[in-house]
């Protein structure tokens, strides 16, 4: 009987360690270790080197994900090639490497454990809602820049010995209040322009807050207007956290279970144990901080307007609210889940 032998595809895995202005890379094959080089950023002279020197290969290619985002991603999926994009901290370092850190062993840390297959992929998001996410991120950081300029014409106040009025000491700056600042009289002009111009800063960013908030709500109405209004319809979960869910975890139908979910954001306790001695670590370090702490935002929320989630919340009075602040915010995440996945608007005492 004639047997005719069918040679395997040869492989090729390139390690990628990305920056701005060059990337090192490593390239090994199924059967040899490769070498290591440098070039320009440019997903198209890797095409062409590869094409030059690996004709026929299955190449996948590897890199951590970063400040340079997912075009480099995208640029080799159009070539037809398998890319990971993979969180920094699941590259197995051992020995000294992991007290020996240059770009070229980065590569070849990528490149080998690509090739032993031990790495996986972060999900990276279509361009939609990555643009999304950008716009929602740039809201986030007008958040810091207005109570950063809050503080600064505070602390002037408090360092030339200027009391507010009762009516406004508090966190609400009334258009009163603003008035109040504008028409403050001081010894000399230059602390009144030193005020006039935080004031000025402030009303700018005030401005842009409005706008970018406005855009995000009116956005998402349009283009995820099912999810959007599900997300509403629970308690603690207002317009903007709404937004977040959508841009930071995308759509939650892609999640298997809640432990699932809850890891991605950070919601899930940490253990540690060793025989008979368990210790609890609290909150898992390894998360999406952003829409984690609007989840804790959310709960406390959820406490004035849900009763259920006001009389979880009173059954564990006495104890570390902080504690019990996260296990509400658990319990929100267990709720946005099955209001998604059911489709079906929350009701209070339903849906637990």
């Amino acid at each position: 009987m004639d047997t005719q032998s069918t040679a395997s595809i040869p492989k090729l895995y390139v390690g990628i360690d990305i920056h701005k202005r060059s990337w090192k890379i490593h390239c090994s094959t199924d059967l040899f270790a490769g070498k290591s080089f440098t070039m320009p950023p440019v997903p198209e002279q890797l095409f062409q080197y590869v094409n030059k020197h690996f004709q026929g290969y299955e190449v996948s290619t590897a890199y951590e994900a970063g400040c340079c985002g997912y075009y480099a991603h995208r640029s080799f999926k159009s070539y037809g090639w398998k890319s990971l994009v993979v969180n920094p901290a699941d590259i197995h370092r051992k020995g000294k490497e992991r007290y020996t850190k240059t770009d070229k062993i980065d590569a070849q840390l990528i490149s080998r454990e690509l090739k032993d297959d031990r790495l996986e992929s972060i999900v990276v998001p279509d361009k939609k809602r990555e643009e999304l996410r950008s716009l929602f991120r740039r809201r986030n950081d007008l958040v810091k820049d207005m109570r950063r300029i809050k503080s600064m014409i505070k602390m002037q106040l408090l360092y030339f010995g200027i009391k507010e009025p009762e009516e406004f000491d508090n966190d609400h700056w009334s258009h009163n209040f603003r008035d109040w600042l504008d028409n403050l009289s001081f010894e000399f002009d230059t602390a009144r322009e030193t005020l006039n111009s935080r004031m000025r800063s402030f009303r700018f960013i005030d401005q842009e807050l409005r706008q970018v908030t406005n855009e995000l709500r009116a956005y998402c109405r349009k283009h995820y207007k099912k999810d959007y209004y599900l997300l509403k319809s629970i308690p603690g979960i207002g317009g903007i956290v709404a937004v977040g869910i959508l841009s930071e975890l995308g759509d939650l139908r892609r999640f298997n279970s809640l432990k699932h979910l809850a890891g991605y954001v950070g919601l899930a306790p940490g253990m540690h144990q060793s025989g008979a001695n368990s210790k609890a670590m609290g909150m898992n370090p390894r998360s999406n901080r952003l829409i984690r702490s609007y989840f804790v935002e959310a709960s406390w929320q959820a406490i004035r307007t849900d009763p259920v989630m006001q009389a979880y919340y009173r059954t564990h009075i006495g104890k570390d609210v902080k504690k019990i602040i996260v296990k509400i915010a658990h319990k929100l995440l267990s709720r946005t889940l099955a209001v998604i996945k059911t489709e079906t608007p929350y009701e209070i005492g339903v849906i637990e």
